[in-house]
């Protein structure tokens, strides 16, 4: 993987610097695995926009992921690794031995032609899925569950990845990408090594129009409205005063948002960074 500049040979491309799809085998996706993906435009079911600056962008097909790896026992053999619209990250195609095809998440350094595997007792190598409680301590992983047979919750987005510090018990301490430090039952899966595409967050589309393709409409700035649209609206020229805050009048930019009596707080050991 690797990211490529360009001359600056329109105004689009001056400042534009795209990942290079040297990684990714096949263009053409699995059809039996597609199925179609209807876009929103960030309206509900009666029509109202409840979500602001969403709506155009390309048409695309949703891929099917197995992200529980629940198909124990059985070598997979990776037949392409391709592109995903829905998703930071590549994703793999694998075949397993009984015939049956399915997508999984790409780790970094997956090849076409190596087998996986998941369930008990199985090596922990790249791209194989095994129980915490197997999984030797210090070893970098991804597509964590949070509740066993759940599926893959946490660590997915492209270049992420957990680390596994210890086990007490019943449970696995896991430092989360954000710097969190967590409890997570033993019984759990996840994935070993670091998700695909670690030189995404490298990129700069250069233009508006790309934001334009991927549906992201015009986003405007709290400060810029007038006092009856927005907290942070009105003033004399380019003023801007008063504390961050959502259209609603909630805090945003550092202050807490997590509710204090959320039931997994036990599971936490150390907050993310600031």
């Amino acid at each position: 993987m690797a990211v490529k500049k360009f001359k600056p040979i329109t105004p689009g491309t001056r400042h534009k610097i795209a990942t290079t799809f040297d990684d990714v085998t096949t263009d053409k996706p699995e059809k039996s695995l597609l199925s179609p993906k209807k876009s929103s435009g960030g309206r509900n079911n009666s029509g109202r926009m409840t979500v602001r600056y969403r709506g155009g962008g390309h048409k695309q097909m949703y891929r099917e992921i197995d992200f529980r790896r629940a198909k124990d026992g059985i070598e997979a053999t990776v037949k392409t690794i391709e592109y995903d619209p829905n998703r930071s990250a590549r994703i793999a195609l694998v075949t397993y031995a009984d015939g049956q095809k399915s997508y999984i998440l790409a780790p970094n350094g997956l090849k076409v032609g190596q087998t996986v595997q998941s369930g008990a007792g199985v090596s922990p190598e790249v791209g194989n899925t095994l129980f915490l409680s197997e999984i030797p301590l210090g070893t970098v992983i991804h597509a964590i569950e949070l509740y066993p047979g759940q599926g893959a919750a946490m660590a997915r987005s492209a270049g992420t990845y957990a680390q596994l510090l210890a086990r007490e018990g019943k449970y696995a301490i896991i430092k989360l990408p954000s710097g969190e430090t967590r409890m997570v039952l033993v019984t759990c899966r996840a994935t070993i090594g670091v998700v695909s595409n670690p030189d995404h967050s490298l990129q700069q589309h250069g233009k508006a129009g790309r934001r334009r393709w991927l549906g992201r409409r015009p986003h405007n700035r709290g400060v810029t409205m007038n006092p009856v649209d927005h907290p942070m609206g009105g003033g004399e020229g380019r003023s801007s005063g008063g504390h961050p805050r959502s259209r609603k009048g909630l805090l945003a930019k550092g202050y807490k948002t997590r509710s204090p009596k959320k039931a997994s707080s036990k599971f936490i050991i150390s907050k993310k960074k600031k």
